[in-house]
């Protein structure tokens, strides 16, 4: 990027000014001559066009001259004074201005034509598109010995046509995507037209698969040499063109056409195995699949309406057979269910087994209804709180029962002091991890840590590198051939726990 590409373009103020009506049109006007190789207008030409339009009420001649000074400080006019009518000093002093259109402004006007009909234009999958690429890209072979200038011109239209190719199914593609296709194909004014859309699609699919594959063949086998040989051709006569005021580079003109070699390459090939051209037949065979499952839909609903139509109609016959109004409520009453209905609610045990006993052989059950008023509230009764000290001193004696129910366990695995894991039995889950957590405490502390407040004990592995399998109800493991050595014999009072 340089200085041109960061500076601010006040060609475009007239689009979003405060009358910009007034100066759009008057750039259109301007365009619209301009297209008719009328590039010179005067002021008085603008002020009828504008007061001939009927869209500018009390609009005057100074209203004008203000919207031409305007545009032109903004350098979307070019004003210059026209002196061959000048015959007096107060011609000349009341200068009398030409004015024509500048560059930027005419492609800033051409893209807002474009911008207003992108609906009306359109877009399309041409198959011909495709053809003619393949037509253009055939004919490397032959620009090798053309001349600079046939080059250039085959390479801008060998790009041009890869553009329209590129720009027409993104549009195409965009359009059956929208939400409005989408609420389209949902109706049925959409199978008017389904069938022809399909095969289009169908038809756009093949013709890209069949030429798209001779493209990338052509595009895989074609040496980057020849590529950039064609390049250098058309950019020594793009540079040899005579213009004022720009003089182009050599180096951007070059990358800017290997750029646009390399989208193409991208497009047809792609990077890692993904390539436009198989994402483009991807999305037309899910576009076709959506349109087939709607229609498939829209048929489905219309058949389903038919069948209940002529349900509804059998229906109505029956209840035209009725000979008054109420045998037609009981009729409705099973067809279409009654409208109310009283609900029956047993509340005591009934008195009888008998599954075919109605609501009317039962003796009746009376519900007390509580009152629902603010005022009338029930009044609560005050009861003394419940003693559950019996419950809790059942529940801590089960409890110190079956800890030392699991102490007197883990003491008779201590045998002269030593609690050898190569010799134990089976053990259950509760005296594994007791174990488990003297070992871990003995590891922590250096290889000596306290079972509980009075007893003490030493890790020893007096086999190195030896293996012991610990046999455990819920499954087996190995461990090193720990040894815990107690230096105090263990009390067996219950004033101990044990650590978990």
């Amino acid at each position: 990027m340089d200085i041109n590409t960061l500076k601010p373009i006040t060609e475009v103020n007239y689009l979003s000014a405060i009358n910009v009506a007034r100066y759009r049109f008057i750039i259109r006007t301007f365009f619209e001559e301009y297209e008719k190789i009328n590039y010179w207008l005067y002021r008085e030409d603008i002020y009828k066009k504008m007061v001939d339009s009927g869209l500018f009420e009390n609009y005057t001649i100074e209203m004008c001259q203000q919207d031409l000074q305007s545009l032109t400080e903004w350098k979307n006019l070019l004003a210059v004074q026209d002196a061959q009518k000048v015959r007096t000093i107060e011609d000349f002093k009341n200068r009398r201005f030409r004015y024509q259109l500048s560059k930027y402004t005419v492609e800033i006007e051409r893209m807002t034509m474009r911008l207003e009909n992108l609906d009306i234009e359109g877009s399309s999958l041409e198959p011909t598109l495709i053809m003619k690429f393949l037509e253009k890209l055939q004919e490397y072979e032959n620009m090798m010995q053309s001349s600079e200038e046939s080059v250039h011109f085959w390479m801008d239209d060998f790009m041009s046509d890869f553009v329209r190719l590129n720009q027409k199914y993104q549009d195409y593609i965009k359009t059956l995507n929208s939400a409005k296709a989408e609420e389209l194909m949902k109706t049925t004014e959409f199978l008017l037209f389904k069938d022809n859309l399909i095969s289009y699609l169908r038809i756009f699919v093949k013709n890209m698969q069949e030429k798209g594959s001779l493209i990338q063949i052509l595009l895989r086998n074609l040496p980057r040499e020849t590529i950039m040989f064609l390049v250098d051709k058309a950019t020594q006569y793009e540079c040899s063109i005579p213009r004022i005021e720009v003089t182009l580079k050599y180096e951007d003109v070059f990358d800017k056409y290997m750029g646009k070699w390399e989208s193409i390459y991208r497009w047809f090939l792609g990077e890692n195995g993904i390539n436009e051209l198989d994402r483009l037949n991807d999305i037309s065979q899910e576009i076709i699949r959506k349109i087939t499952k709607y229609a498939q839909q829209i048929v489905e609903m219309n058949n389903r309406g038919s069948n209940r139509k002529e349900q509804y109609y059998h229906m109505a016959s029956i209840f035209e057979r009725c000979e008054d109004i109420y045998q037609a409520h009981e009729l409705s009453a099973r067809v279409f269910g009654v409208k109310t209905c009283l609900n029956a609610r047993l509340i005591g045990s009934r008195n009888t087994e008998n599954i075919h006993s109605g609501v009317y052989d039962e003796k009746p059950s009376n519900l007390h209804f509580e009152p629902r008023s603010r005022i009338a509230t029930k009044k609560s009764v005050r009861q003394s709180m419940e003693n559950h000290d019996f419950e809790r001193r059942l529940q801590k004696m089960e409890l110190e029962e079956k800890i030392e129910k699991r102490r007197k366990i883990v003491r008779e695995l201590i045998h002269n002091q030593i609690l050898d894991f190569r010799n134990l039995p089976v053990i259950d889950a509760f005296t594994r991890k007791t174990l488990l957590t003297w070992v871990s405490k003995a590891i922590r502390s250096g290889g000596k840590a306290k079972k509980d407040e009075d007893d003490t004990f030493i890790l020893e592995r007096r086999f190195e590198n030896a293996e012991c399998e610990v046999r455990c109800e819920d499954g087996n493991f190995y461990m090193p051939a720990f040894q815990l050595i107690f230096e105090e014999k263990e009390n067996e009072s219950n004033r101990s726990t044990i650590d978990q």
